[in-house]
């Protein structure tokens, strides 16, 4: 398996994985081929990184970069990160969140944080990023504009 980053020429792979993701999670209706045409053109503030096998995409990771005050400047956000499921267990997400957490190191990131999906039904999600390292710092909200 190779990790490499994502390009804007792999929006149509990138938008595949992500629409699968976003199905599991309960399901989206748009045109995601155009929206990550767009997101990994913002190569300023955003990165993606696919997994492959035998040259087939088998996950994607997404990070965007933000700056805070509560994270004392520079820090990464995993907008999604998805694996298709008959790669599931096998380190493709570990090995794609190593080359996150090294993109954000080489970034001068403080820190990643990551939206955890809704429990109990994601328990494996939580426990995933637990085991790598991350800590719960509590839920998210949004408002939709």
């Amino acid at each position: 398996m190779t990790i490499r980053p994502a390009t804007v020429d792999d929006a149509p792979t990138v938008a595949e994985l992500v629409r699968a993701l976003l199905t599991e999670l309960g399901g989206m209706s748009a045109d995601l081929e155009t929206v990550a045409r767009d997101v990994l053109a913002r190569e300023d503030r955003v990165v993606g990184f696919l997994a492959l096998e035998d040259g087939q995409a088998v996950g994607v990771i997404l990070l965007s970069e933000g700056y805070a005050m509560f994270a004392l400047g520079a820090f990464g956000q995993i907008t999604e990160l998805y694996v298709r499921p008959e790669q599931r267990s096998t380190g493709v997400a570990k090995r794609l969140l190593a080359q996150a957490v090294a993109h954000g190191r080489e970034r001068g990131w403080r820190r990643i944080d990551v939206g955890a999906p809704p429990q109990p039904q994601w328990v494996r999600t939580v426990a995933f990023y637990k085991s790598n390292g991350f800590t719960e710092v509590g839920p998210r909200l949004k408002i939709v504009l």
